[in-house]
């Protein structure tokens, strides 16, 4: 079964490159991004924020991926993501703006893989790891655009994250065919449970946040 789910998440990876590789963004400029960042504060740059219906922590963001963060705005504006309030944002956002608060939202550089991962990694992770490393930090390679870092996410995001791919109410090309591979509930929150205990760069962004 694991060796199954290591292939399928080889296809994964590939798919993943080839979707995005036509379309990879530019640098964006951090001191632009930190300024046009202004309204995100409110959420984003509060520890512990909750989203309210449904209840679950807003996500760190501070030293995600930059290629993950503009991908994953431009879901939002389409409606591939659906959450009302992200979808205003996102959708009153250009390319620019996109590219400019993705850089300040990563910082100098993005986060580097690391193979000393906490604990046993548990079998309903093994599709994960072809794209985000058995730590959550991602893998060596260059895949376009970096996927999200998930080590020391809030877990409860990571459970209504994968939950929504499972579902269908979040589309993505690589996402929804690996989610499908979490047969059930619980294998959703061991999955997130692990990557959410890895040793982590993400922090809430906040003004004076490094």
């Amino acid at each position: 079964m694991i060796s199954r789910l290591n292939g399928l998440a080889w296809l994964a990876s590939a798919a993943l490159c080839l979707s995005w590789s036509m379309g990879a963004h530019a640098a964006g400029d951090p001191a632009a991004g930190e300024k046009k960042f202004y309204t995100c504060y409110g959420c984003h740059g509060i520890e512990n924020y909750r989203n309210a219906y449904p209840d679950y922590s807003v996500p760190k963001l501070r030293h995600q991926n930059a290629s993950y963060i503009a991908a994953a705005l431009h879901e939002y504006a389409s409606g591939e993501r659906p959450h009302a309030t992200m979808h205003a944002q996102a959708a009153s956002l250009s390319d620019q703006d996109i590219d400019d608060i993705a850089a300040y939202l990563q910082g100098p550089e993005p986060a580097k893989p690391s193979a000393a991962a906490a604990g046993k990694v548990p079998k309903q992770v093994a599709a994960c790891v072809a794209c985000h490393g058995e730590t959550g930090l991602g893998v060596e390679g260059a895949l376009t655009p970096k996927p999200a870092v998930i080590a020391g996410q809030h877990v409860d995001y990571l459970e209504q994250a994968l939950t929504a791919y499972r579902n269908g109410r979040r589309k993505n090309v690589v996402m929804d065919g690996m989610a499908q591979l979490l047969a059930s509930d619980q294998d959703v929150k061991i999955a997130a449970a692990y990557f959410a205990s890895q040793a982590s760069p993400l922090v809430s962004a906040k003004t004076d946040s490094k």
